[in-house]
């Protein structure tokens, strides 16, 4: 798409961008999810881990997700990646401090690389949610980076959704960090996708047209009485209840924070390029959610070692030319935003390295145990952050 001198008046406001990123709890002695968040909170709120990680103050925080094996690191929201990359290490920094108090650990991995029981916290919804889903609810324990742009409006935040949907197959290949599922390989690179994509409302979205289609498609699916409430409205990307978001769900929590963060600036340079293709009058691309469905599961199947949707071409293409095409739709965006050369070098080092899942299988292969390969996440997580304290013995939980 050519962009107009107009076009580049508007980007001289970056839109602020935000994320959440999903953390495993575990015990580095066995590789296993422990069951501590209300601990870990406790110790986060500490003046002893305050003064361990004064960095973390006002620019991140960690919160409680529907397990206690897990928590949610909470960025607020930047206009540049270099800020935001401060606030995604800090998070981290501030989440494994915490956890090393209890002598565990946490690690950006999607899924566990072990099989065993879960636990939910204690918060009504959770409960309720439980009692209505069962077993998928029990079952239910992954860790996604969730990503949240800055829309003028709800029209535009729906023009955005709109044209944004053909490309999130890749950023789902490009983050996949999920091959473990019950202690063995699931054989995809995202089984976080496929087990969140049993939830109803999960996964790709038909194109909405208006913000009262949208908020029309949203109240018909509550009045169904499935869900429990709007907070379980599930789509890949959606309007966010609470801010002047969108907030873009399918990625998984990457390994590395700069994977974050880079996906972080692909997902803003998409929403820019939509908001931009809408006022200049383009149509959104109406491909069938069916396609779109399959072209998910592609996406978690493979990561960038198979077939991918080429949104352009309208049909599959090989991984690096799919992504090609991404990085060519978004090229402008990023270069506006001085974020092309950050997320050109994610690119790179996932078709030279590979993607956190290969990385993981490799861990496995080479080392031979979960708690090894669990052992290598630790590490990978927090690489560019620095030293952290002293892990203690694990207490009792």
């Amino acid at each position: 798409m050519r962009i107009s001198s107009e076009d580049d008046r508007d980007r001289e406001a970056l839109r602020t961008v935000g994320v959440e990123e999903e953390l495993l709890l575990v015990d580095p002695r066995t590789g296993r999810p422990a069951p501590a968040v209300e601990l870990v909170l406790a110790a986060a709120a500490s003046a002893d881990v305050a003064a361990l990680v004064p960095e973390a103050a006002q620019i991140t925080h960690l919160e409680r997700e529907s397990k206690r094996e897990q928590l949610e690191v909470i960025s607020i929201p930047h206009t540049t990646l270099d800020d935001l990359v401060q606030s995604v290490a800090a998070g981290r920094k501030l989440a494994d401090v915490a956890a090393q108090q209890l002598g565990l650990r946490a690690a950006a991995m999607a899924t566990s690389a072990t099989a065993g029981t879960t636990h939910l916290t204690v918060a009504g919804r959770y409960t309720d949610m439980e009692d209505r889903f069962q077993n998928l609810m029990r079952e239910q324990l992954t860790c996604g980076l969730h990503v949240h742009v800055g829309v003028s409006d709800d029209s535009e935040g729906v023009a955005v959704l709109d044209r944004i949907r053909p490309w999130l197959p890749l950023v789902l290949a490009l983050s996949a960090n999920s091959p473990m599922w019950n202690g063995a390989d699931s054989g995809y690179a995202s089984q976080r996708y496929q087990v969140w994509s049993r939830w109803p409302t999960a996964g790709p979205y038909d194109t909405f047209g208006s913000p009262a289609n949208y908020h029309r498609a949203v109240d018909e699916l509550l009045a169904t009485d499935v869900l429990v409430d709007d907070g379980m409205i599930y789509f890949d990307a959606r309007l966010s209840a609470r801010y002047p978001t969108i907030e873009v769900r399918v990625a998984d929590v990457c390994l590395d924070a700069a994977h974050s963060v880079a996906i972080a600036g692909i997902i803003r340079a998409l929403v820019d390029t939509a908001a931009h293709e809408w006022r200049a009058g383009f149509s959104p691309d109406p491909l069938p959610t069916p396609v779109l469905r399959l072209a998910m599961w592609s996406a978690s199947r493979h990561g960038v070692t198979g077939p991918l949707l080429n949104p352009i071409l309208g049909q599959p293409s090989d991984p690096d030319v799919a992504v090609d095409a991404l990085l060519a739709h978004i090229a402008p965006a990023l270069a506006a935003s001085g974020d092309l050369g950050r997320v050109t070098a994610m690119i790179e080092d996932v078709f030279a390295n590979g993607t956190g899942a290969e990385r993981q299988r490799r861990a496995l292969r080479s080392r031979r145990s979960a708690r090894a390969l669990v052992e290598e996440a630790i590490e990978r997580t927090h690489r560019s952050i620095g030293p952290t304290s002293t892990v203690r013995d694990p207490l009792p939980i």
